[in-house]
């Protein structure tokens, strides 16, 4: 959840990936909900309501994402506020700036959920199929959504320990 990560993990069931896919749901269904709550806040206040210009904003920012039109489209539609570009970063100081960015983050969150989701379906069916104990799932993730997954049979020692230790001990007594 800590920005973009891609990473290769080992997993020893579809199970056990899928209950890391419900552990991510839930942690973004969380944050969607602290975000959607800090959201309602900022649209909810008084000062800002008055503003017709502010509300003006809001509505023109709601149509926009609830559009559905393609990502790229929409991501040049995003801004309704003026922002000014600083090196890599973009900076805005109109006070629906805060506003702007709490709205695309949340559709964010909300096209994450939803990858999640069919993720964790097919997760789902792959469990049903069942393609033994003995296998290994090497799992690409990206932005903490599996995308690819390798299976493999699971190589084992046949017979021979794992892990062995041998080590001499010894103290000398004190008289």
């Amino acid at each position: 959840m800590d920005g973009v990560t891609t990473e290769i993990r080992t997993f020893y069931s579809a199970r056990e990936i899928r209950e890391n896919v419900e552990a991510e749901i839930n942690q973004y269904k969380m944050l969607l909900e602290d975000y959607s709550q800090w959201l309602g806040t900022l649209l909810r206040n008084p000062e800002s309501s008055k503003n017709q210009e502010w509300i003006k904003k809001a509505s023109d920012l709601q149509k926009i994402l609830r559009a559905g039109s393609r990502k790229s489209e929409r991501k040049e539609k995003l801004t309704v506020t003026e922002w000014v570009k600083f090196k890599d970063l973009m900076l805005c100081a109109d006070d629906f700036g805060e506003v702007e960015i709490i709205f695309e983050a949340v559709e964010e969150l909300k096209n994450k959920l939803d990858k999640l989701e069919k993720v964790k379906a097919s997760l789902t069916e792959l469990e049903r199929y069942g393609l033994g104990k003995n296998m290994v799932y090497v799992t690409y993730i990206h932005d903490g959504i599996p995308e690819k997954i390798a299976i493999k049979p699971k190589r084992e020692l046949e017979g021979k320990e794992k892990f062995k230790f041998i080590a001499d001990f010894s103290v000398v007594k004190q008289l």
